[in-house]
């Protein structure tokens, strides 16, 4: 019976099921018929297969050609299934061997020519493979991302010919280890931003330590050209680098969004800073065929959202569930996907619309409409609020001491962060309530401190859990057991939205 069943992964958000391609040759007129929920990118494959196996110089049999790719409930799309079904056609048709096709997986899309094109999504199959223990073949510009998992078993190829060539025996297919010395990874970019290069704001880089130590959400506040937006370009470089597993499921999320991660930069804490006329549905996902958003694509890094006053209110109301949870449920007719979104929101914005509130041409009403574009649950979600004031008369001119760099920085943040993880597992800014307060380390008399002070501010109960998670991070800095009352003080100290907020509605 000619008749053959070859291996594929399909692409649902950062999962990769199994897809079996089953092939059968049957007598009768000649037709192609592909079946199992195939979306249109995949029922063009029929034309780039017979096309392809034409010019790669094979037979296309002149038969009844039925294809199903199974399980026939699970949608297909995109051009992933190109090379397992032509691989079918021609096990199938008895050109090329099937004896140890059960324990092969295939993935890539034909050009008409035969030559092998690279599939967006292919780093959650190559981990799927790997844990099936099967030898994967895949595009050969794919291969950073077999680089990212260190998978052995995985074949590059380039050419449907040079794929027969393998299957018949006759000549051997690029892997990890025998790369051809002609690929070349492009140079690694040596930019370095760090914190020594900005000018005063010593509250502003403190609260950004504070941030980077505890994991906690950041608004800084300012006049335009204090530095915000140099400030939050400089937050990478405190963060300590990416564990290999959190590495793993940051880039299964870039490749889902058909983004590449070089293995130079795999370690490196993603940094996303989307422009302020994006769509709810670019921030936090969607679509049709559901992808991942800007806040998935800064899972475990930084959201840096510059403006965030000029952002429809209702995209950033859809950031507040998120930032609870650390995952986004996008639910759609065909599917329903999960994508892990625990980022770091930082954000900058200016006092008022014209700019400053010292000297300024709006109104209180009128600065008052702009700051409650931000509503109130959402200002809750910010641990820090900061002032960035402009800089003293002379500050740029005169000569300047030297101040500590990134990596001095860095190197605190990374002991108060390990302090943090030895106590309770997690950083501050994840901490529950109740682990909140078995190692927030506040004395009952500092508790009802802190409590007075967040009444007389007008604060919500998150706040006040809040202000104790950020003094707890100011205690880990200084290397402290316990948490005194000048760290809460100082906790209190940044909340400059209350304070300005504050100051309008006495006008």
């Amino acid at each position: 019976m000619a008749i053959a069943c070859v291996n594929t992964r399909a692409c649902c958000g950062v999962e990769a099921p199994k897809v079996t391609v089953e092939v059968h040759l049957s007598n009768g007129l000649p037709a192609f018929n592909l079946v199992g929920l195939p979306e249109t990118s995949v029922r063009e494959a029929k034309e780039r297969v017979r096309s392809a196996l034409i010019n790669a110089g094979f037979e296309m049999p002149q038969r009844r050609i039925t294809i199903n790719l199974a399980p026939a409930d699970l949608p297909k799309q995109g051009g992933r299934y190109d090379l397992p079904i032509a691989i079918g056609i021609l096990a199938a048709s008895g050109q090329i061997p099937s004896q140890h096709l059960n324990q092969y997986e295939f993935i890539g899309e034909l050009a008409l020519s035969g030559q092998i094109r690279p599939c967006a999504g292919i780093l959650p199959a190559i981990i799927a493979a790997k844990s099936q223990h099967h030898h994967l073949f895949m595009p050969l510009d794919n291969r950073y991302e077999a680089e990212l998992v260190g998978y052995q078993h995985c074949y590059f190829v380039s050419h449907l010919q040079h794929l027969a060539a393998f299957m018949h025996g006759q000549s051997e297919l690029p892997r990890l280890d025998n790369l051809p010395q002609w690929i070349e990874d492009e140079p690694e970019d040596d930019r370095y931003l760090c914190m020594s290069e900005v000018i005063g704001q010593h509250q502003a880089k403190h609260a950004l330590e504070i941030a980077a130590a505890g994991g906690h959400n950041m608004l800084m506040l300012g006049p335009p050209g204090t530095g915000k937006s140099m400030l939050a370009n400089r937050i990478i470089p405190l963060m300590p680098k990416l564990s290999y597993e959190e590495a793993i499921e940051v880039a299964a999320i870039h490749s889902v969004a058909a983004l590449t991660i070089k293995p130079h930069n795999f370690l490196n804490r993603p940094f996303r800073a989307p422009h302020h006329t994006c769509s709810s549905i670019s921030l936090v996902g969607g679509g049709s065929h559901p992808k991942p958003g800007e806040i998935s694509l800064a899972h475990r890094g930084i959201l840096f959202l510059d403006e965030i006053a000029e952002f429809p209110r209702k995209v950033l109301d859809c950031l507040r569930e998120p930032m609870e949870t650390g995952e986004v449920v996008i639910s759609r007719a065909a599917a329903k996907l999960t994508f892990s979104s625990r980022f770091q929101l930082i954000a900058a914005m200016n006092p008022s619309p014209c700019g400053d509130t010292e000297h300024a041409r709006a109104t209180p009403d009128q600065i008052m409409r702009y700051l409650s574009r931000l509503s109130g649950p959402f200002l809750d979600r910010f641990d820090l609020t900061i002032d960035v004031p402009k800089l003293p008369a002379g500050s740029l001119t005169q000569n300047h001491t030297a101040t500590e760099t990134s990596a001095t920085i860095a190197k605190r943040v990374q002991l108060a962060r390990d302090l943090q993880l030895q106590r309770s597992g997690v950083l501050n800014s994840e901490l529950s309530p109740k682990q909140l307060k078995q190692h927030s380390g506040i004395s009952q008399n500092d508790l009802a401190f802190l409590e007075q002070s967040v009444v007389k501010l007008g604060l919500s109960v998150r706040s006040f859990h809040r202000i104790q998670r950020v003094a707890r991070s100011i205690a880990d800095l200084q290397n402290s057991v316990n948490t005194d009352r000048s760290h809460i003080a100082q906790a209190l100290g940044y909340r400059a939205m209350d304070r300005l907020l504050a100051s309008l509605s006495r006008q």
